[in-house]
């Protein structure tokens, strides 16, 4: 079995604004790439981000602070140098993920006034 040179690091948090909050956290703490996330039952959502190991590392202790000031950080955990099926499996969701995306539509810009966003 052959290790990859970066790191994985993953966030779990209850609800979607403290993965957010996690996210951003992390991508601002060091040079980590977010990738993905990755939903489950009763609200609880993981962010995984790549990156070197250290880097990883901030990455992923500055968004483990930011989600539990916003929300509820449930774990938080980062492998150094992963095995190469672990890779496959990240792919594997950030694939199931970009085929979501499709068909979520955001709008480009908020409507004057607040009013009512449209789908």
């Amino acid at each position: 079995m052959r290790a990859h040179a970066y790191a994985l690091g993953m966030i779990e948090t209850l609800g979607l604004p403290a993965l957010i909050a996690a996210a951003d956290a992390a991508a601002k703490a060091a040079n980590v790439k977010v990738v993905t996330y990755e939903g489950a039952d009763a609200g609880i959502v993981t962010v995984y981000v790549i990156g070197d190991v250290s880097s990883v590392q901030a990455a992923v202790d500055a968004g483990a602070d930011a989600a539990r000031r916003v929300g509820r950080l449930l774990h938080s955990h980062v492998i150094p140098r992963p095995d190469e099926n672990v890779p496959k499996m990240v792919k594997n969701l950030i694939s199931q993920a970009k085929n979501q995306e499709e068909s979520v539509s955001l709008p480009e810009e908020v409507p004057e006034g607040g009013g009512e966003l449209e789908t």
